[in-house]
């Protein structure tokens, strides 16, 4: 079904659900029907031109804002394009436009400054020699997005009253949806990825000495109040939501890796709660919830294992679940779907696609995914395939070739065709 996007209130939790509308093209739908469609989970290759515009940006330096500008408009334009030439079903910007994931969000709330220090992985803690490996692999001439060196939480948090920078965002991937409709290439659906309170509290960590907020739990909430202006313009203007969450997993092996598991899952349901503070106004089948255990090519031996994290992630308030299986660490988590059903009406969207590896997938491999996965929910209805997580989650900080990342979606899709034909005849 396409899911009607219109100015109403949602009277089982209150208040509007948006407050403009302007685009007027396909919500994607949060189920399969005859076929199983294809998505994948936010970031695509940027070119190397672009990565350099915007670490120059993010780090407070000197850059060409018109070249930004025009380069911006240029990849957007090439990554719609590639996203529909290799078959993706429900297309986004691919994050053209920001320098991450998560740090993006410091240029559109105030209260940000300084420096502050991310902990190291636990992989690099136990594995040294991998550590060392890893750092070898930097080229120490080259500038890179903050992403172990962010900055900290020093002010009063606000989101920016024009919200000038998701509005520039949607405009520009909503002109590019429209270049391709009146090309008579429409999308099954659109989605749009936002930072979620919990990653940006344990991504831009809270300064001791801020006098506005006392505790995480408090930043944390402050940060969904104020995330909830552009997770309801998002939604406003026709896309699905996915809220991008990594802490839920990745943060046991960073910020929580010296706290015992216990702990963790505490936090892991405080920012749940405070995310569904954050979503109170939107209906949550036009939201889904990506969690992932951070896309680093690594041991990894410190995850916490899916059957362990479900009942925790299924309190969120979200019509779709997107949880990486393609990587070798958790491929065979599957069957946790069958002791902990997913939540009534609730999609799987299962990462398929191993993001960290050159090795290409062979689509016979990625069918057998989507079908184990189809059988472990017990309804190919509610399986969207996608991928473990971004391709391209910070600008510099690739980890996938451009041409081989382009070839997994490819991959991707094939593979979805081969299980289609498996799955519904």
């Amino acid at each position: 079904m396409i899911i009607a996007v219109a100015m109403r209130r949602n009277k089982s939790r209150g208040g509007t659900t948006c407050e403009r509308r302007r685009y007027r093209g396909n919500v994607p739908t949060q189920n399969s029907t005859d076929r199983i469609l294809t998505t994948h989970t936010g970031s695509l290759p940027r070119t190397p031109e672009l990565s350099a515009l915007l670490v120059a940006r993010d780090q407070g330096k000197p850059y060409d804002a018109a070249a930004l500008e025009a380069e911006i408009a240029a990849v957007l334009a090439r990554t719609v394009d590639a996203q529909l030439d290799a078959g993706i079903d429900v297309v986004n910007d691919g994050e053209v436009p920001r320098v991450g994931f998560s740090t993006y969000i410091r240029e559109r709330l105030t209260g940000f400054g300084g420096i502050g220090h991310r902990k190291p992985t636990l992989d690099s803690l136990k594995f040294p020699d991998y550590a060392a490996f890893q750092a070898k692999q930097i080229d120490e001439g080259a500038e890179f997005a903050r992403v172990w060196d962010t900055p900290l939480a020093q002010g009063l948090l606000q989101y920016d009253e024009e919200r000038a920078g998701i509005r520039s965002d949607l405009d520009g991937f909503e002109r590019e949806l429209a270049r391709n409709t009146a090309a008579g290439r429409t999308p099954a659906g659109t989605f749009i990825s936002a930072a979620t309170p919990g990653i940006v509290a344990t991504t831009l960590l809270l300064d001791d000495a801020n006098p506005h907020y006392a505790d995480h739990r408090e930043y944390v909430f402050a940060l969904a109040e104020q995330l909830r202006v552009e997770y309801e313009e998002i939604v406003g203007r026709g896309h699905v939501l996915q809220l991008d969450a990594p802490d839920l997993a990745m943060e046991r092996v960073i910020h929580f890796g010296d706290a015992p598991l216990e702990t963790f899952l505490d936090a892991v349901d405080l920012h749940v709660d405070a995310l569904n503070h954050a979503l109170r106004n939107i209906p949550k089948e036009q939201t889904r919830l990506h969690v992932c255990y951070g896309n680093w090519q690594g041991p990894h031996q410190d995850d916490v294992p899916v059957d362990v994290l479900l009942p925790h992630l299924y309190r969120a308030e979200v019509g779709a679940f997107s949880i990486p299986f393609g990587n070798p660490r958790h491929a065979h988590e599957f069957p946790a779907f069958r002791d902990q059903p997913l939540p009534d009406g609730a999609v799987l969207v299962p990462g398929v696609i191993d993001v960290t590896t050159n090795y290409l997938e062979h689509p016979q491999l990625v069918a057998d995914r989507i079908v184990a996965a189809a059988e472990a929910v017990g309804d190919p209805t509610r399986i969207v395939a996608g991928t473990d997580c971004g391709l391209a989650t910070f600008a510099s900080y690739e980890f996938v070739a451009t041409d081989v990342a382009w070839a997994k979606l490819r991959a991707l899709t094939e593979g979805a065709e081969i299980a289609s034909k498996r799955l519904f005849g």
